[in-house]
């Protein structure tokens, strides 16, 4: 019974909206959804048809998460597949309206980035670059490689802040070291850079030592809200950090950088942004899956929500870029370098977890692509007076030094 239920939603599918995908039920039964099919999948038993029945990124990820989907073909196709069937499942794509519930205290957000990042250093290798850069690359252009598109991240950020010998440095979340490294080896910084992650700190510590450092980097195992306000930066950068604060306290995360940057300083903040005026999280359950298997109490503001909160902390807004093709560019590389090593990466953390970020990294390249969500680089500057530190064009971000 249940088995031609689930046959005439699918042939239902076939007449109204044809996929290149091919059905496998659990008895051998077997439902071309259209032709060229490129992507196959399969009901494991009767307990999967549920995650089939009014399809969602969710309902279709947890399926294969916990193994009651199996499902071949190349992963761009398979979420491509992942989306459509969701799409015709809900026409409404938005997301849920932000609920302003997650608690983001020094607990539990010690716990979350614990639960992203302490994996191990050894699984994060197999697919970043070599510096282990896990934000957004900078791209010239689509044939550029990742690792060089990295370095110019790296720089494009410092260019930015006018950074020079001698600053007091600040990177909020810091991970592995290499923008605090850079800014420190090449433009004379005195850095700090902080992060939750035990794995993060340890392996960016080695760093330091082996590129010589030690005396210009400091790598720390601290929460944000706890550096002291005595000691103000020139400059301070939050690389992939405020998706991670939470709303309800984004504005107090904005008043801390504020205290902690001196006057006539210069912040740059990069982070990923809804794009949902109302700060929605991303539609057609990919939101809920995120939350759930990726990055718990993650919230994403749009950048207006960001903006105002900025400038409500005191600091002026003068240049936001998008990077969102550009970090559509660089998740294609990280899910590429992922499928090239996915059975080492199974075997390092599971077959669950591995399922896990193969499917958030395609389908992260993917909602980039479309427009899902967006990424943005905010650069303000802390002017009680009114006088800025920048030049008057940008010019000084794009010329050589």
């Amino acid at each position: 019974m249940l088995g031609h239920q689930i046959t005439r939603y699918l042939e239902s599918i076939r007449r109204n909206n044809p996929m290149p995908v091919n059905v496998a039920l659990w008895d051998g039964t077997e439902v071309a959804l259209g032709q060229d099919h490129k992507v196959g999948i399969r009901l494991t038993s009767t307990a999967a048809a549920r995650y089939l029945i009014r399809p969602s990124m969710k309902s279709l990820g947890e399926g294969y998460v916990e193994g009651h989907l199996d499902v071949a073909g190349k992963i761009h196709d398979i979420l491509e597949v992942a989306a459509a069937l969701s799409r015709h499942a809900h026409p409404d794509s938005r997301g849920r309206r932000p609920g302003w519930l997650a608690r983001h205290t020094r607990s539990s957000d010690r716990k979350a980035i614990a639960y992203h990042y302490d994996v191990s250093n050894e699984f994060y290798s197999l697919w970043l670059d070599p510096q282990m850069v896990y934000s957004c690359a900078y791209f010239d252009s689509p044939q550029t490689d990742l690792a060089t598109a990295q370095t110019a991240k790296l720089d494009h950020i410092c260019r930015k802040l006018k950074l020079s010998p001698g600053m007091a440095f600040l990177d909020i979340g810091c991970g592995w070291g290499a923008l605090a490294l850079h800014a420190a080896r090449h433009y004379g910084v005195r850095a700090i850079g902080i992060t939750l992650s035990t794995h993060q700190a340890g392996l960016a510590r080695q760093r330091v030592l082996e590129a010589g450092l030690q005396g210009r980097v400091d790598i720390r195992l601290q929460d944000y809200r706890d550096l002291p306000e005595s000691t103000p930066f020139d400059r301070i950068a939050s690389v992939g950090m405020f998706e991670h604060v939470g709303l309800k306290r984004l504005s107090d995360y904005f008043r801390t950088v504020t205290r902690l940057l001196k006057p006539g300083g210069i912040t740059l903040m990069h982070g990923i942004t809804s794009s949902d005026a109302d700060s929605r999280e991303v539609g057609m359950g990919a939101g809920e899956f995120i939350e759930r298997y990726v990055f718990p109490d993650g919230e994403l503001p749009h950048v207006s929500l960001a903006i105002r909160e900025m400038s409500a902390a005191g600091l002026e807004v003068v240049d936001v870029e998008s990077l969102r093709r550009h970090y559509a560019l660089t998740l294609e590389h990280w899910s590429a370098g992922f499928e090239q090593h996915f059975d080492r990466l199974e075997h390092l953390v599971g077959a669950q977890r591995a399922r896990i970020w193969r499917v958030y990294l395609a389908g992260s390249a993917l909602g980039f692509a479309r427009g899902w969500m967006n990424i943005y680089q905010m650069l303000a500057i802390r002017s009680p007076d009114g006088a800025s530190p920048l030049p008057l064009t940008r010019d000084f971000i794009y010329r050589p030094r």
